[in-house]
């Protein structure tokens, strides 16, 4: 009972703390004359971008323009993460190599990064790598063809046409289909033991099926871009800006590091004894990783990725100190541009909040599917 009444007085001491808070921001921003409202979104913003997602030019709103910040941001940490996963798995495996040589390699750019500033590694790829490349006449070209300068990285790229939305039906359902199928013939192997093929039949469907709809939509869903060297830059294919690359490098470098930590330490929790008879059993090295070593590691290195996940979105808000328009930095210029610090801050926090807890849930809805329970 004492319990129950120590939880109320502390909720309604934090509640009354928020009110009393709130008001005393409301007296002082209307003593001082400031609007605290959020009807500056719809004013034309007046700022150009040098990176967006969807099309923007000055004349759209703030509203607008916060809104690519957004997409900017979601961009650069979706795909940091995927690379820093794959780089962190890569290193912990060669960290626990037996080759002494790779070990050490890896060991070596684990310590290193990690104990270097992100902000010093940001500085780092954007001046000193990026902006010290040959201009565009002289760009360097790597097979692809890739072209590296000044002012960016340039690739062949693949540009949807008008059929592609239907063919991405086509994709769509391949994917959900090629998942239920590999979850029931999985299950059902592990229940009758016999062999039912899970993964060659769920590739079968995920390849065959978007296959078979890029003939059936009545033409080529994605065509082919190639980036051609013009008078002043680059023409076609994709480019990703200096700004982008950058902070994408260093974001994945960096992450990449204490992610390899985190797959090693799950590895190293793996009782030895399930590596010994899986090698009995007459499993292949990858076989031993990919169906007895990872499956139970990932108990243990779930937690402690979201937290490296959380903690790269919220890394790649150092963007704005290299001139990336993610969301702080569009957000400051909203600032400088309407002079409303706090609707604008709150946006901000709001926004870093909302992209932290779906993380979060994802993350962890998939961390219950895998944990042990115990009976």
């Amino acid at each position: 009972m004492l319990q129950w009444v120590a939880q109320i007085v502390s909720a309604v001491a934090v509640v009354g703390f928020l009110i009393f808070f709130a008001n005393n921001v409301l007296q002082a921003a209307h003593a001082r004359g400031l609007d605290l409202g959020y009807g500056f979104v719809g004013q034309a913003a007046g700022f150009p971008l040098g990176e967006s997602l969807i099309e923007y030019d000055p004349a759209h709103s703030f509203g607008y323009a916060f809104l690519v910040g957004i997409l900017n941001t979601l961009k650069v940490a979706l795909v940091s993460i995927v690379l820093a996963t794959l780089l962190g798995i890569l290193a912990a495996l060669a960290r626990l190599s037996t080759n002494w040589l790779v070990s050490k390699i890896a060991s070596v750019y684990i310590e290193l990064i990690r104990n270097i500033p992100l902000l010093v590694q940001l500085f780092f790829w954007y001046f000193a790598v990026f902006l010290q490349l040959p201009s565009v006449q002289e760009s360097f070209e790597l097979p692809g063809p890739i072209y590296l300068s000044q002012r960016g990285l340039y690739m062949v790229w693949a540009r949807p046409t008008s059929t592609f939305w239907a063919w991405l039906i086509f994709l769509g359902v391949a994917v959900v289909l090629s998942g239920a199928l590999h979850q029931i013939l999985f299950r059902y192997q592990i229940r009758t033991g016999r062999t039912t093929y899970p993964v060659a039949t769920a590739l079968v469907v995920l390849i065959g099926l978007p296959l078979a709809g890029w003939f059936l939509v009545g033409g080529t869903p994605l065509a082919k871009t190639v980036p051609e060297l013009g008078k002043f830059n680059f023409s076609g294919g994709l480019r990703l800006t200096p700004e982008f690359a950058a902070l994408l490098a260093g974001l994945v470098i960096y992450t990449g590091a204490f992610t390899a930590e985190v797959v090693r330490a799950g590895i190293l929790a793996v009782n030895r004894g399930q590596f010994e008879a899986a090698r009995a059993l007459g499993l292949s090295p990858g076989q031993v990783l990919r169906l007895v070593v990872f499956p139970q590691a990932l108990r243990v290195i779930i937690p402690p990725l979201i937290s490296q996940y959380l903690n790269l979105t919220k890394n790649s808000s150092l963007a704005v100190l290299i001139g990336y328009p993610d969301l702080f930095f569009v957000g400051r210029t909203i600032i400088n541009q309407a002079g409303r610090a706090v609707p604008v801050f709150g946006l901000i926090m709001a926004s870093y909040l909302v992209m932290s807890l779906t993380t979060s849930v994802i993350m962890n809805i998939y961390n219950r599917r895998v944990r042990l329970v115990e009976r």
